[in-house]
């Protein structure tokens, strides 16, 4: 029998790869989930091992090449001759391991998995342990039914136990399965920890592993941190964080991507969730990260950012503290637009915040490039950035507000009033009525009508009277009654100045679902 030899060509294809102020932070956590659901994620729940051996890995001479049928391969898997054993896992595995089109349900469909599993515990056989782990690696890899053939087959607990195999390729191979179990729900990521995986994988962690094998055990850990409804326990977080604190000081960008979508997965929670992530240290580097010219890393790290600052005032401060401000505004200028949203989001999590928090993305310049996106941004990241003038607007001070017009943000708002996204338009029309009321208590509503009337405002909200949405129109008629109307008093009542937290739970009411279908995730 063959010994064992794995050429790294194979790991490089896969499948595929309450806030208290908490009002306006709750309805921006509402709204992210259009930022999580829709498309999947750029982190590979699952891969496939595809590539072929053209060598013997013993004598690196030409294999043979033994071609078997479907019924050969079974003939051969049920004989007692380990070689016979050894040529028909084989020649299943390289079944499975075909590009187009790889047989994975005839292969379970043929009661293969059973005995696929029995190789697993053949210590004295590991290139049929390597070949048996590596087409269950593959099977696992396909819909959640052929997942759930190789749980059902009893796959896990052998797996786990070839984590401490002396042979590193069989030691992979087993990683590289659990990762494709575990990413394929919360159950069986739950059965792949209680079964004492996490101790075993991160005892392989080390700086002398191939990087391969890095990589392989670090989308691994990732993936026992995917996933929630349940969460994953805190026993098992609190295990992983330690590693991947340090995998996040690594510099191959496949390593810190899937650190960072690790710690995307472990802060998209509450607040305690959010907290034990902060408390390891890594905002400071996660920061740093998001100036990585590599997009696979920027996202991830971005992502986390943006989920912890969703969590409480001091978490918050504490991503300020670490140079978060320093580098979100100009991620508001990235050439893709998944980025500027993103960076959107973040952003309008922070002004969800205390004046405090508001007064530093004035200081840190957010403004300027906040109203360039308003005007030209694309329109999914136009969004993002009324949902920031939004919650500014709401929180702000009466100083905050007068920077706020002064920056120019009132004339691309008004231009945004005839979307069709009827959210979008009424948070904009609360906006306005808004900024009048704080206007007025400063004896400056006169000017800023002018400025409205000015930049077409007035004509646009007029229009607007007469929309098919009740919501809009009953908005824009207020604002016309009540501010456009020269001695009329009218009998709507808006919410004062000095009713905010009102004037927020009207606000919150309104627009806590998503702005899109429920598929989509942030970018």
């Amino acid at each position: 029998m063959p010994t064992l030899h794995a050429p790294e060509e194979r790991l490089r294809k896969f499948k595929y790869r309450g806030k208290d102020v908490s009002m306006r932070r709750q309805q921006r956590i509402a709204v992210s989930l259009e930022l999580r659901k829709a498309k999947k994620d750029e982190q590979a729940l699952k891969r496939r091992n595809i590539a072929n051996f053209s060598t013997d890995p013993a004598s690196e001479q030409p294999t043979k090449g033994v071609s078997l049928t479907l019924q050969e391969i079974i003939n051969g898997v049920n004989t007692s001759d380990p070689d016979l054993c050894f040529q028909a896992t084989q020649a299943a595995r390289k079944m499975l391991s075909q590009e187009k089109n790889p047989p994975l349900k005839l292969i379970v469909e043929a009661g293969l998995i059973p005995r696929l599993v029995e190789f697993l515990k053949l210590s004295p056989h590991p290139c049929l342990q390597f070949e048996a782990a590596w087409a269950l690696t593959n099977i696992a890899s396909g819909t959640s039914e052929q997942t759930q053939a190789v749980v059902e087959g009893g796959a896990i607990q052998p797996l786990v136990e070839l984590l401490s195999s002396p042979h590193m390729t069989v030691c992979e191979q087993a990683v590289w399965a659990l990762g494709n179990i575990a990413g394929d729900g919360s159950e069986f990521r739950d059965i792949v920890i209680s079964s004492n995986a996490i101790p075993h994988l991160l005892a392989l962690v080390s700086s002398t592993i191939p990087i391969t094998f890095l990589r392989n055990i670090t989308w691994t850990l990732s993936n026992l941190c995917r996933n929630k409804n349940p969460y994953p326990c805190k026993t098992a977080v609190k295990q992983m964080l330690p590693a991947l604190s340090h995998l996040l000081q690594h510099q191959d960008s496949e390593v810190l991507s899937d650190t960072c979508w690790a710690l995307s997965y472990l802060t998209d929670g509450c607040n305690e969730r959010i907290g034990q992530v902060v408390n390891t240290g890594v905002l400071p580097r996660l920061v740093q990260l998001m100036s990585s010219s590599e997009l696979n890393v920027l996202t991830p790290s971005l992502r986390t950012i943006g989920n912890i600052v969703t969590g409480t005032d001091y978490q918050t401060q504490m991503a300020i503290d670490a140079g978060m401000l320093n580098v979100l505004p100009q991620l508001l200028m990235h050439p893709k637009s998944s980025i500027q949203k993103e960076a959107a989001w973040a952003l309008s999590n922070v002004a969800a915040g205390p004046c405090q928090h508001i007064q530093r993305l004035i200081a840190c310049g957010m403004l300027p490039p906040l109203v360039a996106l308003l005007k030209n941004g694309e329109f999914k990241v136009q969004k993002e950035a009324v949902w920031i003038v939004a919650n500014f607007t709401t929180g702000g001070t009466i100083d905050q507000l007068i920077h706020l017009v002064h920056s120019g943000v009132l004339e691309p708002l008004v231009n945004l009033l005839t979307i069709q996204d009827t959210k979008i338009v009424i948070i904009i029309l609360d906006v306005i009525s808004f900024i009048l009321q704080a206007a007025e208590k400063l004896s400056e509503k006169e000017n800023l009508c002018l400025l409205i009337e000015e930049i077409g405002g007035i004509d646009k909200i007029e229009a607007l009277q007469l929309h098919e949405n009740p919501q809009v129109a009953l908005t824009a008629l207020n604002i016309i009654e009540n501010h456009f109307c020269e001695g009329e008093e009218s009998g709507a009542i808006l919410p004062a100045l000095d009713q905010d937290n009102e004037f927020l739970n009207r606000l919150t009411k309104k627009h806590q679902g998503p702005t899109t279908s429920k598929q989509r995730t942030k970018p």
